[in-house]
């Protein structure tokens, strides 16, 4: 069988914080069973939160003690990401993902040591947790509480709707990244982000016609600002604006978008993809085939894990 239905689910992170946000995303479960999903996306950051608007008061030589503090406070919200006990969350969405049958890509705020990483969890409905992808290059102000993920989580995970991978918001404009996935022979690109702007669009188009492959954007969406204990800042949306104003989009291999950019609310975004339509696209694109040049262009990729171990 090569058609499927994938599904990109347009949430925001509960104010309320984790909690709050699992209980969020366990709500859509009948909703996912209705649409009979086999794979479900969520947006990037989605459990413990994106800060947008938060400066952590953090200036050019010197952090405030109060920025501390409400980074502490942030630091509480991010989860454990693995297959031990202390991941709670994630044994909570392998239990959804049981009864969903569906394969999802989370994003989430995790816990590596006192270093946060803007992560992907993937979760199998049959096999649990089976490994994550970490952000390589945090986007501007994310670099003060994001650490760089390494090359030992440029994952591609078989699943029942294909192989996937993919990549976190602005990671997606990384060249090398995206030829590095697509050897590893990629056929649904999961892209979880906030990014609302309207080039996201095109972003996704772009990688989905030049890996030849399907593409499932996962946006979040706030409301307002008034959803988040942040100052507005000059040019900051009115009340009447989202926050975040969602996005989520799926793409075919040429190119086509297949359901979205959604837009004004949450939702679940749904499509069906067939599998078929990559060797049609290929035939003629093939980047890390036929058309690769390989005897011209080589890419080296470091996929050691540069995790340091503590020792008890």
């Amino acid at each position: 069988m090569t058609s499927h239905i994938v599904a990109a689910l347009q949430i925001g992170s509960a104010p309320e914080g984790t909690e709050a946000t699992i209980k969020k995303i366990l709500s859509y479960e009948q909703q996912i069973i209705d649409a009979r999903a086999q794979l479900v996306v969520l947006p990037e950051a989605t459990i413990g939160g994106y800060p947008i608007g938060s400066n952590f008061g953090s200036y050019v030589g010197y952090r405030t003690q109060a920025g501390r503090e409400e980074f502490a406070e942030y630091f509480k919200q991010a989860i454990y990401v693995g297959a031990g006990p202390e991941c709670k969350e994630i044994r909570a969405l392998e239990g959804l993902a049981k009864r969903t049958k569906a394969t999802f890509v989370v994003g989430c705020v995790e816990r590596g040591n006192s270093t946060l990483y803007c992560t992907v969890a993937y979760i199998d409905p049959e096999r649990g947790y089976v490994g994550k992808h970490r952000k390589v290059q945090p986007t501007a102000s994310e670099r003060l509480i994001w650490g760089q993920g390494d090359g030992s989580t440029l994952t591609v995970m078989d699943s029942n709707v294909g192989k996937l991978g993919g990549a976190i918001c602005w990671e997606n404009t990384l060249p090398l990244l995206r030829h590095a996935m697509y050897t590893k022979g990629v056929e649904v690109w999961c892209a979880p982000t906030v990014e609302d702007m309207p080039m996201w669009e095109v972003i996704m188009r772009n990688i989905a016609f030049e890996g030849r492959l399907f593409v499932v954007s996962a946006v979040q969406y706030v409301a307002s600002t008034s959803e988040r204990s942040v100052e507005p800042m000059p040019g900051w949306p009115s009340e009447e604006q989202p926050c975040i104003g969602g996005g989520s989009i799926i793409v075919d291999p040429f190119g086509k978008v297949l359901a979205g950019p959604l837009r004004g609310g949450e939702g679940l975004l749904t499509a069906e993809i067939d599998l078929d339509l990559i060797p049609q696209a290929r035939y003629d694109l093939d980047v890390v085939g036929h058309y690769s040049r390989g005897d011209i262009f080589q890419l080296t990729v470091n996929e050691k894990s540069t995790d340091v171990q503590f020792t008890k």
